[in-house]
């Protein structure tokens, strides 16, 4: 892949690439608040004079296999796509979207293969994510300013940006690292391995949505090992949960932790004695919805719970909002525009993005 205006740094120890930006940034978040919302104050910077149809990186992805349905989405509550202003991606479909008043504002399509996990916009504007293999920032103008490739054999699932400088990563492999690298110098300022369990899904089966919280713990899910493990700054194990298949785990600013589980098809939100305060099972939402392989989901400031779902192919809604008392508000199921639905940043949610735990997803 051809990166215009990087410098490479290699870090031979553990067989990656660091490709970082040559242009300065902002090495410091915004001001904490409860009602700032930034990644709304950045879309203009998408529909720009020469922001370009195609960057110099994308690359093409293949056409939709799934068949959309004439009457696509009628009768489902809610707005549709003008519901949220969001960031979605899904695993399925490797393209980017950047969606606003029920429009998509922008793409950015990453070629095909591997799969995405993990996405954030920062309130720089940059795009931070995923791809499985190698994870990436992107501007507005399409052109990535970063990038770091897994050793061979290795996956990268989480991302996660503390400050506009730094990002949580974890690659799966033998043995599993959590990692914080300095994205502005290359620098790896936080390196652990952690443990796992290898079964014949090898390294794919161990960890997908890992996240630093605002007291500076960290939280991992680990599907091979049906756990979720809280360890303080120095690995020292503080908390755990066991649960089937746990694919997410987000620490609430109410101090719970809410966990989706893919194999029990359910999200549930425990408190830090472990006992159970709100669950939901896939199986509650109306049948005439249909929804499944939800791998993970976002808890709203109003206190609503958004599923995405990879969604059968074309089948069925790609995301569900329920109230805290299960009521259904909202359900898409847009295949015309949208592939399948892994994650979504809610845009107009308030919280800056690089804040550990001042979003809840």
């Amino acid at each position: 892949m051809h990166l215009r205006h990087l410098k490479t740094v290699s870090v031979a120890s553990f067989g990656w690439v660091l490709l970082v930006s040559g242009c300065s940034a902002a090495s410091e978040a915004q001001a904490p608040s409860s009602e700032a919302r930034p990644a709304m104050e950045v879309l203009p910077l998408f529909t720009a004079t020469g922001v370009p149809a195609v960057g110099p990186e994308e690359i093409g992805i293949d056409p939709p296999t799934w068949t959309v349905s004439p009457d696509e989405g009628v009768g489902l509550p809610g707005k549709g796509l003008a519901q949220h202003p969001m960031l979605y991606i899904g695993e399925g479909c490797n393209k980017i979207f950047l969606i606003n008043e029920g429009k998509i504002l922008w793409t950015y399509s990453t070629g095909k293969g591997w799969e995405y996990d993990d996405i954030w916009l920062l309130s720089n504007g940059n795009i931070l994510f995923t791809r499985m293999g190698w994870a990436a920032e992107v501007t507005p103008q399409k052109k990535i300013v970063w990038r770091m490739d897994a050793a061979k054999g290795g996956e990268i699932h989480t991302i996660q940006p503390i400050g506009l400088d730094k990002a949580l990563l974890v690659e799966n492999g033998t043995p599993a690292k959590l990692r914080i690298v300095n994205k502005k110098n290359g620098a790896v300022e936080v390196e652990h391995s952690l443990p796992t369990s290898l079964t014949g899904a090898g390294v794919h089966a161990q960890f997908r949505r890992a996240r630093i919280t605002a007291q500076g713990t960290y939280l991992l899910p680990c599907l091979q090992t049906g756990r979720v493990v809280e360890y303080d700054k120095d690995f020292n194990e503080i908390w755990s949960y066991s649960i089937r298949s746990p694919w997410a785990a987000i620490r609430l600013k109410n101090g719970n932790t809410l966990i989706s589980d893919e194999q029990d098809a359910l999200a549930r939100e425990v408190d830090p004695k472990g006992g159970t305060v709100w669950e939901f099972k896939l199986s509650e939402l109306p049948r005439e919805l249909g929804f499944s392989g939800s791998q993970s989901c976002v808890r709203l400031a109003n206190g609503n719970t958004i599923f995405c779902s990879r969604a059968d192919g074309g089948k069925r809604p790609q995301l569900v909002e329920v109230t805290p008392d299960k009521k259904v508000v909202w359900a898409l199921k847009d295949w015309k525009d949208l592939g399948p639905a892994t994650a979504i940043q809610v845009l107009d949610d308030p919280g800056v993005p690089e804040k550990p735990g001042d979003l809840q997803r």
